[in-house]
């Protein structure tokens, strides 16, 4: 099970408390984690991805096992530790201003 951590605006959205477990079948990348979580949570579809293009969206971040992964291709796999359920792979919301 993979182990998705999002922020509090998204977890109301979808209603849920804490962390989130998910199955993946294939190869552990973002695009299927997060493929797999707007399947059983139709609401956020949007909201962490673009529904045209599914790139991610501005103020949202990935990271995964102290590392920054928002920048990265969707299809690089994620860190071992995140495909196994050790570590969460988080969804953060970016701030901005100054």
């Amino acid at each position: 099970m993979i182990r998705v951590a999002l922020p509090a605006h998204l977890r109301a959205l979808a209603h849920v408390e804490g962390e989130v477990s998910l199955r993946v079948t294939g190869p552990v990348t973002q695009r299927s984690v997060l493929d797999a979580l707007e399947a059983r949570y139709p609401v956020l579809r949007g909201t962490i991805r673009d529904h045209a293009t599914r790139r991610r969206r501005a103020f949202v971040r990935f990271f995964a096992c102290e590392q920054d992964l928002s920048h990265e291709s969707p299809d690089t796999p994620l860190p071992h530790a995140v495909a196994i359920g050790v570590e969460p792979y988080l969804v953060v919301g970016a701030m901005a201003g100054g």
